[in-house]
């Protein structure tokens, strides 16, 4: 599997960004995206000429819409055509999601604890879903520097709530960008796994976040595996309950730390790094690791063999902790391997 660096919220002129769409894939290029996602506001006019434009550049544009309401925001990506958002209601957002499904996308939903009303109407999410499992994804990461904001928290907590609760709903990071400025805060990327051995595709892209094959990072990028039964799980799998259940079984974790992505484009200091495993049962593992600024070829750190209990579980997730700019903070996390 390879893994292909995304920002999966972004605006251009034809709803509240200041920006082209040649612009915008312009500045994602230069931060080392292989791929964006456009969610203009309530329109998907702002895709016009995009395969010229993700040819010129060699970045991978993938069709989205946000659909911006009094009751909340939430993104759609992937669509084969416009989905009205006009018909959502506030106790029905289920219909509006299953109907972006018909066409092909999935829904997620976006930031939602930023403030709301009057600050910015509609940023806080109130929609009443009634069937959580119709949900692909929740943005748990919003705006730069992403980690240390209580809302970004929030969402970070209320996903794992829902991941314990055993619905199987993915985790994003989205920068809403809207305009071409130069920042020094640490910038949020979403790694998407596609097969190996295939030109990549906007439909792998999209594949890859509802199944759950996703890591959000703002530096090195995090992998996770379980090994069971002779087979590798990868994230987004699901070990069946079979094997988690035998207490004989050996089951075992290995965990990939890639500090050679996106080379130039961010830093840490060197340090101890905090990597934790943990699930619906809390706490499995916690162990440090180091990493100095490596030496050429390197630069990926690989734990392999790490024990894991065969008690039930729902899911199993990486955390990679650590100090950016002077502030304690998460840096890393994968979506899960689930079980049966």
């Amino acid at each position: 599997m390879k893994w292909l660096a995304c920002e999966l919220h972004t605006h251009t002129l034809h709803s509240d960004g200041a920006q082209t769409l040649e612009e915008l894939a312009e500045g994602a290029a230069k931060l080392g995206f292989d791929a964006i996602a456009l969610t203009d506001h309530n329109t998907m006019t702002g895709l016009a000429g995009k395969e010229a434009i993700s040819k010129k550049f060699g970045l991978l544009i993938v069709p989205g819409m946000e659909w911006t309401t009094f009751y909340g925001h939430m993104v759609t990506i992937g669509l084969s055509e416009y989905a009205d958002w006009r018909k959502a209601d506030r106790s029905k957002i289920d219909e509006g999601i299953q109907a972006v499904h018909r066409l092909g996308g999935i829904a997620g939903l976006a930031h939602p604890f930023r403030i709301g009303s009057p600050a910015c109407t509609g940023c806080f999410w109130e929609y009443e879903i009634q069937d959580w499992s119709v949900v692909d994804y929740i943005e748990v990461w919003s705006e730069t520097f992403a980690s240390i904001r209580t809302n970004n928290r929030r969402a970070y907590a209320l996903w794992t709530d829902k991941l314990s609760e055993g619905l199987r709903i993915s985790a994003t990071s989205g920068r809403d960008w809207h305009v071409q400025k130069e920042t020094d805060e640490p910038l949020s990327v979403t790694y998407l796994g596609i097969p190996e051995d295939e030109l990549p595709k906007e439909e792998h892209l999209v594949n890859a976040l509802r199944e759950g094959k996703a890591s959000v990072t703002i530096g090195p990028l995090l992998l996770l595996s379980v090994s069971c039964g002779g087979e590798s799980y990868a994230l987004g799998s699901v070990i069946p309950s079979p094997l988690q259940l035998e207490e004989d079984r050996d089951m075992q974790a290995e965990i990939t730390i890639d500090f050679s992505v996106r080379p130039g484009l961010w830093s840490l200091p060197d340090q101890n790094y905090k990597l934790i495993l943990c699930s619906d049962r809390g706490q499995e593992l916690d162990t440090e690791v180091m990493w100095n600024g490596g030496k050429p070829g390197d630069d990926v750190i690989r734990l392999s063999g790490l024990p894991l209990s065969s008690e039930p579980r729902k899911w199993l997730r990486a955390e990679l902790w650590g100090m950016v700019r002077e502030i304690y903070t998460l840096i890393a996390f994968t979506n899960p391997v689930y079980f049966d």
